[in-house]
């Protein structure tokens, strides 16, 4: 069948080529709606809903997940950015246009008769190199009292001066250690609290109102409970209910379950985080004893409130355990209050893992969730840099990785060389689009930074979107992390080849139910 032939010449090769000009568009429509985003000079999008809800942003990873997309290639596109923002939590937009630009040039060299193969093998030992590069000349971060770190959190901010200094002041109170750790993700301890002013608190906010009705809890020290569970008595299925049998066993748990209200009296807890629902019955025994319970609070929050007051979260079959079996699962908490101004709960100084709360307010929900977004693009580029160091901003140092490539496409023998060239020009493409957002002519400030950096022998030197000027990005404070630039080039590699390997898209059958 000439699908397994190799594309030729003629309209046997236009047919082949067909495919690949049917996914180098659709990525191209994708990377379109997030390009213009890149940069100082980048703009923001507006995401309108089916039922008229309204995002403004300028994060690309929002961008991509709110889009309407169904094309298949553009779909690897999407999953590009949602890697990038799992792994690194920034850089979705330059991972984007990396992968757009090596699909572009890729496929530019398949048809011209590059076999495939050829051209995915080189973009690979290309994208090897250019990480190799990038490695390289990373700079370290001098730990929290770094200067870089503020200018990297206020680049991946957007220039939010206010965000930054949020971000590194909630660093500084964390420590270094903690935000080593491998699965410790510091963009998680940012929340959006909607009229609240923006603040670092010295421990963990639980975005919860109290499910005990009409009461008030001052600040106070107490025991903590953490059930992933639901704060209920065991349950008794339906049909057993309309037995004798088992409406007594129902009965007979009842009373089990009110023997652990009493125990956990005795035991002094002053705050219960229930995972799931909370029974009306043990609501207003906790509400008569002014023990605050919180219900269906995330997995995520219960995990970091376990962490920091040591508490051990615990089933509900747990509670009908020995009351000094049952102190052990419980943590402490010098300070627990609610907040009702903001409706959350502040605990503080738990006798645990060290935590920080940092919290963003905007005038409108909207603006909330935007500042919200770029706050946490600020604590993953910190946090990045802090394990992997820096590089200079601005497209710089992707230009300094282009020229060394160029100079190993001269070593590589065989086709493959194509591949690496692709990649070299991808590399062009964040600092191309970059003055493209500015307002300049891309070929012109390309060509000036390829000249000026050879001659000062600096990777630092990139564009001045103000002026138009070459100008050395690490003086003005442009940073970004090394990770972030690595992730999204290996990222974009991945995508590339799998989108150039694509000769044939079959729909798949539905499967019957």
């Amino acid at each position: 069948m000439s699908q397994n032939r190799q594309p030729g010449a003629g309209q046997e090769g236009e047919e082949a080529f067909a495919t690949l000009r049917n996914n180098v568009n659709a990525v191209r429509a994708i990377c379109s709606a997030v390009e213009g985003t890149l940069g100082p000079k980048g703009l923001d999008t507006m995401l309108v809903g089916a039922r008229g809800e309204v995002i403004i942003t300028n994060d690309g990873v929002t961008i991509l997940e709110k889009m309407d997309v169904a094309h298949p290639a553009a779909q690897l596109l999407v999953q590009v950015a949602r890697a990038q923002q799992e792994r690194i939590g920034d850089g979705t937009t330059t991972a984007t246009v990396l992968a757009g630009a090596l699909v572009a040039e890729g496929a530019r060299q398949v048809m011209r008769g590059v076999p495939v193969a050829k051209v995915v093998r080189g973009i690979q030992e290309g994208v090897a190199q250019a990480a190799q590069s990038l490695t390289s000349r990373a700079r370290p971060v001098k730990g929290l009292d770094d200067p870089a770190l503020y200018r990297i959190a206020y680049v991946a901010g957007r220039e939010h001066a206010d965000l930054a200094g949020l971000i590194v002041s909630g660093a500084r109170q964390l420590g270094a250690g903690k935000l080593r750790v491998e699965r410790f993700r510091f963009a998680d301890v940012v929340q959006s609290l909607g009229q609240a002013r923006g603040e670092v608190w010295p421990g963990v906010i639980l975005s919860k109102r109290p499910a005990n009705a009409q009461a008030e809890f001052p600040a106070q020290a107490a025991q903590v409970l953490i059930l992933q569970d639901a704060f209920a008595p065991e349950e008794v299925e339906e049909e057993a209910l309309t037995t004798e049998s088992g409406y007594g066993r129902h009965m007979q748990l009842r009373e089990q379950f009110r023997a652990a209200l009493d125990r956990l009296s005795e035991l002094k807890v002053g705050l219960i985080a229930s995972e799931r629902s909370v029974d009306a019955e043990a609501e207003q025994f906790c509400t008569d004893r002014g023990i605050m319970v919180l219900q269906r609070v995330p997995r995520a929050l219960l995990r970091r409130l376990a962490e920091y007051t040591l508490a051990r979260p615990v089933r509900r079959s747990a509670l009908y355990r020995p009351a000094a079996e049952c102190a052990g699962y419980l943590g402490y908490a010098g300070h627990i209050a609610y907040d009702e101004r903001l409706e959350c709960v502040r605990i503080a100084e738990g006798r645990g893992q060290a935590q920080v709360s940092i919290i963003v307010g905007a005038s409108t929900n909207e603006i909330a969730g935007e500042r919200l977004r770029i706050a946490r693009d600020a604590a993953s580029a910190l946090q990045a840099a802090l394990r992997s160091g820096w590089l200079p901003g601005g497209g710089a140092a992707e230009i300094t990785a282009a020229y060394e490539l160029d100079r190993h496409r001269e070593t590589v023998r065989g086709m493959e060389g194509f591949g690496v060239e692709a990649v070299a020009h991808a590399l062009r493409k964040p600092l191309s689009q970059i003055v493209v957002n500015a307002g300049y002519n891309p070929l012109e400030k390309v060509e000036e930074v390829k000249t000026a950096q050879l001659a000062a022998a600096s990777d630092a030197l990139g564009i001045d979107c103000d002026t138009g000027a070459v100008a050395d990005m690490t003086e003005a404070g442009v940073m970004d992390p090394a990770d972030v630039k690595l992730h999204a080039l290996q990222a974009a590699g991945e995508v590339a080849a799998a989108v150039l390997r694509i000769h044939t898209v079959i729909k798949m059958r539905q499967l019957e139910d």
